[in-house]
């Protein structure tokens, strides 16, 4: 009985001694957050919004990070078009919610001051949604890299594309805001080295605007061969239904149309607009398997060169941080941007490429004309390819964008 007394005191006792003990803490699994902020209400909304997350998410799925041990989270939130809602965004994101990234922005605007909160925070921007060419110029930095396109690269392809046809005198109708007045610019620039003239140009509040008459009616009473549309999403849209409807004979070249555009327009008014893309689904083998995955997802749509990008991004970047480790990826933007630029970029939205010293992102831009309702084969077959700029073309010379970080 003693025995058995002593035995259960005993026992009691380690029991006691083990419930005091520290357990070993669990291993956690290490967590990126990726925050893809776009325009989920407004005239981007098509051309970005909510599908630029579900690439993130494809992106992130096919990665294999979860297979390594990686976490990944991504989350959304909408910028209304307003720099300072992005701003306010970024900042909440980066101090208190543990997003390491942002991607998409789908406004230069908001762009260029989301840009400076990652460089304050040192945090990383992956812009595919904005045009502003400043972002890999005077306005670049160390923790931003501009994806998709830019108005540099627009304004080369299409725009010298319409002088060289003849269209040699220009009236710009421009959203009064950073991209607007970055794309008429550069296009600008390359009407002016190719012999033509620029006679006149109405700017229009953005966002908000959807009467065009007026401007457009200026634009015709102008003379201009071309009347330029320097704009996007929406905007070009309501622009060229607005036109087709007044009857105007002049060209009108739409400097940044997506196939979500050209989707709502239809080809019956779309139809011969000449365009430029990094991005077209049905470019090739690769780009057609991409478009299909993400059909599985959402089968109404196919994909803009801004989902592309968004993709194409989240699938460069993931695979850095598999190379570097998520712990010094979280600590410092910079350097996991540096790693990105060090790395050869290849995925099936833009096929092989390289990000430059500058943050561009570089690939080849394709220059497409719109089918006409006989040639097309069925939905979302849009376009004929006309000619391809190759990537180290494509886009403005490093030499070229006084961007702080190249020193000459």
């Amino acid at each position: 009985m003693d025995i058995a007394r002593r035995t259960l005191l005993a026992g009691t006792a380690a029991a006691a001694s083990l419930a005091t003990r520290p357990r070993p803490a669990r291993a956690q699994t290490p967590t990126l957050k990726i925050g893809v902020l776009t325009d989920l209400s407004g005239p981007y909304k098509d051309l970005a919004g909510s599908m630029s997350t579900v690439c993130a998410q494809l992106a992130v799925a096919e990665s294999g990070a979860a297979a390594g041990g990686i976490g990944v989270e991504v989350v959304q939130a909408d910028h209304q078009n307003k720099a300072d809602i992005g701003a306010e965004v970024a900042r909440k994101w980066f101090d208190n919610d543990g997003v390491d990234i942002i991607i998409d922005v789908a406004n230069s605007g908001v762009a260029l001051a989301v840009s400076g909160v990652a460089r304050e925070k040192n945090k990383v921007l992956l812009a595919g949604g904005p045009a502003s060419s400043d972002l890999t110029g005077a306005k670049c930095n160390a923790n931003t890299i501009h994806w998709v396109y830019d108005t540099w690269m627009l304004a080369h392809s299409t725009g010298s594309a319409l002088v060289k046809s003849g269209g040699d005198s220009w009236y710009f109708i421009t959203a009064d805001y950073a991209f607007g007045k970055a794309l008429q610019r550069d296009t600008t620039s390359f009407v002016a080295a190719a012999g033509g003239k620029v006679v006149g140009a109405s700017t229009y509040p953005f966002p908000g605007t959807t009467d065009f008459s007026s401007y457009l009616v200026q634009a015709q009473a102008s003379g201009a061969k071309v009347i330029g549309l320097a704009n996007a999403g929406a905007d070009t849209v309501n622009s060229i239904k607005q036109a087709r409807e007044f009857g105007i004979t002049q060209t009108l070249a739409g400097l940044l149309v997506f196939l979500s555009d050209v989707h709502s327009l239809g080809l019956q008014t779309a139809q011969g607009l000449a365009v430029s893309e990094t991005f077209y689904w049905d470019l090739n083998d690769r780009t057609r398997a991409f478009s299909d995955r993400l059909h599985a997802k959402v089968a109404d749509r196919r994909p803009t060169m801004v989902h592309a990008g968004a993709y194409s991004c989240v699938t460069h970047y993931l695979k850095v941080v598999a190379a570097m480790g998520v712990a010094q990826a979280k600590a410092d933007g910079a350097a996991t941007v540096a790693r990105m630029k060090a790395m050869p970029t290849d995925d099936d939205c833009f096929g092989a490429g390289r990000i430059r010293e500058d943050g561009r992102k570089i690939h080849p831009c394709y220059l497409f004309k719109v089918k006409q309702p006989s040639e097309s084969k069925g939905p979302w077959d849009y376009y004929n390819l006309l000619a391809t700029v190759p990537a180290e073309e494509a886009f403005r010379p490093l030499k070229d964008g006084n961007c702080p970080l190249i020193k000459t």
